[in-house]
Parts: C-alpha cells; structure tokens; sequence
C-alpha cells in the first residue's frame, strides 16, 4: 500500500534527542527557545510561541484576544474539528462562511457578509498546502476593526504575494505527526505583535513570569525540549521537502489532467502551495461516485483519505449547540461529498506516483 503520508526523521533528529536526554533538560527549555527563533524566520516574523499542539496554539489566540460571552468568531465550515473546538473552549460562539472551490478556502465575499455586530474575530483556514486570500481578508479585517487569527495547522511555509500564511494576524500552526514539518504533537502561534507575544508565553506557563509570579490565570500549554529536537533539524531542509511536494504535485496533475469528471487541485496566482494534501474533487460528471473511487483505489493499493466527509458542524455534537451558528454553506456542503486526497508526500518515488496516476484513471474509468 503507498500510503497517504509517511514520517521520517533522520540521524540529525536523532543526535540533538540523544543531546537533549543526555543533557538533563527535558521540559521546556534552550531547543524550544532555539525552535521558536528558527520557525520565526521560516514564516517571516518577529515572535514565535511554541506550545503543546495545534489546538492549544487557536484556543491560545482566541484568548489573548480578551473575547466575552456573545462574541462570535467567523471560519470555515470546511476544516478539521479543532477550528470549532477552539472557538468553543475559548468562550466564543462560532459563525461560519462558506468556501471556495478553487482554493478550498473561505471565501472573502462570504466572510464579510457573515460579519455582524457581535464579530470579533475572523478566523481564515489555510486548507491544504494552500492560503487563503489574505490580501482580502487582511484589510477585511483591519477595517472592520476585527481580530484576525489565521488556522495555518496545515500551510506552514506558504504564501500570499511573497508574505508568509500565518504573518498577517495570529498564526496558528500545528505539528503533528502527519503535517509537512512535525515534533509529534506540537503547535506554534507566530505575530509581530510584542505585547501578544509577551502575553502568550505568561498564558502557556501557568500565568507566571518569572517562578511563582503569578499574573494572569493561565495554563500548562508549553512544548518539551525532547519535542523541539525533533522539529529543529526538519527546518533545514524544509524548503526542499516542499519542492519534492509540488514536484509530486504537478506530476499528478499531468497525469489526471484528461480525466473526466476529476477536478484537480491548482495553486493559484500570487500563493504559493506547500502540498500537505493533493486533494481532487469526484464530481457529479464523474461515471463512477467518490466512494467507489476510494474502494477502488485502496483495492489497488493506494491510500487515500476524505478530509473531511462533513461540514464541521453537521455532527450531533454540534448540531444543536448553542454557540455554533450553521448558516448554509452550499460549497462546502457539495465538496464535501466529492472530495478525496492522495498521496503526494516526499518520499514517493516515481514508480509510487506513476502507480497512483494509473489507479486513479482506472478508478474512475478514464
């Protein structure tokens, strides 16, 4: 089976763990220290505030956004559960905007439309690999006079017009195993915003500031130097492992381009795409459903997976909840149907891609 994704993680990983073991100082310390500044510069930022995972690092910037009982926060109902989970941990009543098709993303026209007196927060989802259209959404916000916390768990190193996914207000990254650069579990949050970066480093150590000075009511959300071991080495060699993805993707893209009713993923003008996911749309034109196109495939030995198979909210869960407002979401409702993702991971080897072209043509009988 060629799978979906694969972790690897190489002898240097391996040396500074063996250093950080050796050294005795195993909670966080110096290679937290040295991750943050390291992924600072990868994103084009001052601050970086590494914590525990990435959905510490939203609720982390909801809360140093001071939100109140009734405040709303905007984001896609087309993302994974932590988006709504955060809002929803973080006091906040959640709104959503539906997306765009060509980018997965919400969409700009939609976001402003959903915005209402009770907004206080826009919370974009760079979906994929692939930003949203921050040059929008930016001045959306800054006009608007709203909080802007970017959900880039799965866009580290992307960007919109030459500016890093996760610069424009509160960027939110996670690390986990599966993503493009992981320490297992792991998140950061990343600003130029001193004053939130200061106020975020007290929150994740208890609310101290120095031992026992405590100054606000805060929590234990911080990163293990055993983890940032794991993640520093990966910095390096990040941006070749980007191309070997867009290399992968654009070998999928020629060999699917002629296949009916398959709508492939495209990077769009003025962003650039890191390729967590290659994810292609089944669509109503296709002679066979997603479904049986998944079946086929795993038949033949190819992973795949549908993130996600609901709108995030269209859970018992969440379907009743008093603080999350499902406006219709007519894209989002049908990508959801459609949606499938294959392999496009660096490790494949041009025998791995050519065999998932010629699974997928003969899965959708092309």
């Amino acid at each position: 089976m060629i799978p979906i994704s694969v972790v690897k993680l190489d002898e240097a990983a391996e040396r500074l763990a063996v250093e950080v073991i050796r050294s005795g100082v195993i909670a966080q310390g110096p290679m937290v220290a040295r991750l943050e500044r390291e992924f600072a510069d990868l994103v084009g930022v001052e601050h970086a505030v590494a914590v525990n995972n990435g959905t510490t690092a939203l609720v982390a910037a909801l809360q140093v956004l001071d939100l109140q009982p009734g405040d709303e926060v905007v984001t896609s109902p087309f993302t994974f559960v932590a988006t709504l989970n955060a809002i929803l941990e973080a006091g906040a009543t959640a709104r959503f905007a539906d997306i765009r098709e060509d980018d997965f993303c919400v969409d700009p026209a939609a976001l402003a439309d959903a915005i209402g007196p009770r907004t206080r927060v826009l919370m974009p989802v760079h979906l994929y690999g692939q930003p949203a259209d921050m040059d929008t959404i930016g001045p959306l916000a800054q006009k608007r006079g709203l909080g802007l916390v970017e959900d880039t768990a799965q866009s580290l190193g992307a960007t919109i017009s030459g500016r890093g996914a996760g610069s424009f207000g509160l960027g939110t990254f996670s690390l986990y195993a599966t993503k493009n650069l992981t320490t297992g579990e792991g998140g950061m949050i990343t600003t130029n915003d001193a004053v939130l970066a200061d106020r975020l480093r007290v929150l994740r150590n208890q609310g101290m500031r120095q031992r026992y000075q405590y100054e606000v009511a805060g929590h234990n959300y911080r990163l293990t130097d055993l983890q940032a071991a794991l993640g520093i080495p990966q910095i390096a060699s990040y941006g070749e492992n980007v191309k070997r993805r867009k290399d992968n993707a654009a070998r999928l893209s020629a060999g699917l381009a002629d296949v009916p009713g398959l709508r492939l993923p495209t990077e769009l003008p003025g962003r650039s795409h890191v390729w967590h996911q290659y994810t292609v749309l089944v669509t109503d034109e296709a002679p066979v459903s997603r479904d049986e196109v998944i079946a086929r495939l795993t038949e033949s030995g190819v992973g795949c997976g549908i993130y996600y198979p609901k709108t995030v909210y269209d859970y018992d869960c969440y379907r009743d909840h008093p603080r999350v407002i499902a406006d219709p979401a007519p894209v989002a409702d049908r990508v959801v149907r459609q949606c499938v993702s294959l392999p496009v991971h660096q490790h494949l080897t041009d025998g791995d891609l050519d065999q998932v072209v010629e699974a997928v043509r003969k899965a959708v009988g092309a």
